[in-house]
């Protein structure tokens, strides 16, 4: 074969190989989203707690969740009996957000449904389960804390009314019971306690910001607790309870009597009333409130003027 010959055959293109194969570019790509995710997750954790309780009853791993403030902080990463087995131990990761809440004097307990001191409380964890709720302190890091069996009674910030009701025995009141104006809680029962001469009983009640001004001094308290039942020749039979709530752990109840009289401070002591009188029932005050809330009210304005209404007028 001569060379014109050679020369009119197709000559063969080589191309050179690509180092990285389209086949690898996909799990390339899923490792690093891989990797990212990793870090992503490990950059949102938090210290891992110790906290010990007397009862781990339906706290479970992986499960049961922290909360501050009704927000999820944190899980539970495990539950044991300590080295005694005297007690539980459960072992909690907080998320980085709430890391802060790891230091001295922040208080957790376990929330579960029950009718006790502060009311009905915890009725949602009878479909999601019991969780831990935490009140966070204000030291140095900490890493192991002793849960509380009870819930923290809140020290107010300076807000809010705090007067005295004297009564010779509580009845049905407990700690967190609520305070009504006219079926409205404006309220509550901090605590309680004997008086100087251990004759009567001493029940502290905080009164809120907003509803301080409707609290005078010829304002009048009576225990709002149970059933109130009457008989009457034309009336008939009739039953009555303040609210669900007074009726299983007890409540208080006052009016304001129009005109009403000079502000209450905070010290002052009022006497508590078995009975509710019915002409205090008939008071009709107009007195301000600044800043009240009322859920019956689509859209809550600035202020709110509360006019009370005669309970018998059928308005």
């Amino acid at each position: 074969m001569d060379e014109s010959g050679s020369r009119d055959l197709p000559q063969a293109k080589i191309k050179k190989q690509s180092r990285i194969s389209m086949v690898w570019i996909v799990p390339l790509i899923a490792a690093i989203v891989g990797v990212w995710l990793v870090f992503k997750y490990v950059g949102q954790m938090g210290p891992v707690i110790s906290i010990q309780f007397n009862d781990g009853n339906e706290i479970e791993a992986n499960q049961t969740t922290l909360k501050y403030r009704g927000v999820r902080v944190g899980d539970v990463l495990s539950v044991q009996l300590t080295g005694d087995a005297q007690h539980v131990e459960v072992q909690a990761r907080l998320d980085k957000s709430a890391e802060n809440l790891a230091c001295d004097g922040s208080v957790f307990w376990i929330v579960r449904p029950e009718v006790g001191a502060g009311g009905l409380q915890g009725l949602e964890t009878i479909v999601s389960g019991p969780y831990i709720q935490v009140q966070p302190g204000g030291g140095k890091e900490q890493k192991k804390f002793i849960g509380a069996e009870k819930p923290p009674i809140l020290e107010t910030s300076g807000g809010g009314l705090e007067i005295i009701l004297t009564t010779p025995g509580l009845g049905s009141l407990t700690v967190g019971a609520p305070v009504y104006y006219r079926g409205m809680e404006v309220g509550l029962v901090r605590f309680f306690a004997l008086g100087k001469d251990s004759t009567a009983v001493n029940v502290h009640i905080l009164i809120e910001t907003n509803f301080a001004p409707l609290v005078r001094m010829d304002s009048k308290f009576w225990n709002a607790g149970g059933v109130g039942v009457h008989f009457g020749l034309f009336s008939g039979f009739s039953m009555s309870a303040e609210s669900l709530t007074s009726l299983v752990i007890g409540g208080i109840a006052f009016a304001t009597p129009s005109p009403s009289g000079t502000l209450a401070t905070n010290g002052d002591i009022f006497p508590l009333n078995e009975k509710v009188d019915g002409k205090w029932l008939k008071w009709s005050p107009a007195i301000a409130i600044t800043n009240a809330v009322s859920k019956a009210l689509q859209s809550p304005p600035s202020s709110l003027l509360l006019n009370s209404v005669n309970p018998t007028s059928g308005h």
